[in-house]
């Protein structure tokens, strides 16, 4: 069977394993308003799965394109859909419901085309430019959906562009050898005299270690445009979720600046991540 043929039946999705426990942030969770988190599922299952497809190593740039050209034209609903794409469907139907805008949507199908065919990011703009169209509209979904923000996107923009570039550091090393994509920026490893080889290490090197730090400071700047959304946006549970993911990014930032990701990937425990979900909820309830 070609890859064409698996993409006309319902293997077009290609599961990799991961759910909301894998993300660095909560998904769905009981600090949303009740009415949203049904919608909040659907967009979740949807950025799944075309997320898995971009970062499936078994299929071609041209096959990983196709398929994320299927969900975009379902959540458009152009044409009749195939029963392949009904998580895409699914998406449309929950958008004409919400009155949430498809282009959050479509924005991910964008980023997501272009993880098909681009494994390097020249400088940290190349890297924004790609994060604001791979995270940026998670965090635009949440705000459209429970009542927006009085400083429009700028804030959760920050917020998941940081979150992104966390989870590219956090899997730095597993993104080179499984999909030969390099998140770090170019020209900071030229400057610190460090190889792309120097992912495949059990450890990292000054250079690349340099590196790591430098997009360390640079999400802490992130960070700090991200810090108002609490106040910002209208719904107070999403002022609570928001304030906790906030604790539960500056965590990690601190985590990677101590540790090591070519060493094993730097996650919060069990209970240090229930602790800022606890402590920035509380937060959030009084911003």
């Amino acid at each position: 069977m070609t890859e064409s043929d698996a993409a006309s039946g319902p293997a077009v999705e290609t599961p990799s394993g991961k759910d909301a426990a894998y993300e660095n942030f909560p998904v769905g969770s009981f600090l949303l308003p009740p009415e949203a988190r049904p919608h909040v599922a659907v967009f979740y299952r949807y950025a799944r799965a075309i997320d898995d497809i971009a970062d499936n190593p078994d299929l071609s740039a041209g096959e990983k394109v196709r398929r994320l050209e299927g969900f975009a034209a379902a959540v458009q609903g152009q044409g009749e859909v195939d029963a392949a794409y009904e998580t895409g469907r699914r998406m449309r139907e929950s958008l004409r419901e919400s009155g949430v805008p498809e282009r959050h949507c479509l924005d991910l199908i964008d980023a997501f085309k272009q993880d098909a065919t681009k494994t390097r990011y020249g400088d940290w703009q190349d890297l924004m430019s790609y994060c604001i169209r791979s995270a940026a509209p998670v965090g635009r979904y949440l705000v459209d959906l429970t009542g927006g923000s009085k400083d429009g996107y700028k804030s959760s923009d920050a917020l998941c562009n940081a979150l992104q570039v966390i989870n590219h550091l956090q899997d730095c090393k597993d993104d080179f050898l499984v999909l030969d994509r390099v998140y770090l920026p170019m020209d900071w490893m030229a400057e610190a005299g460090a190889s792309i080889e120097m992912l495949n290490n059990s450890s990292a090197t000054p250079e690349l270690r340099n590196v790591i730090d430098r997009c360390l400071y640079a999400t802490r700047d992130l960070m700090i445009d991200a810090y108002p959304l609490p106040k910002a946006v209208s719904s107070r549970r999403l002022a609570m979720e928001s304030a906790a993911i906030i604790r539960i990014a500056d965590a990690l930032i601190g985590k990677l600046s101590r540790e090591d990701p070519l060493e094993r990937r730097v996650e919060l425990s069990k209970l240090g991540y229930t602790s800022c979900i606890l402590r920035g909820a509380i937060s959030g309830l009084f911003a």
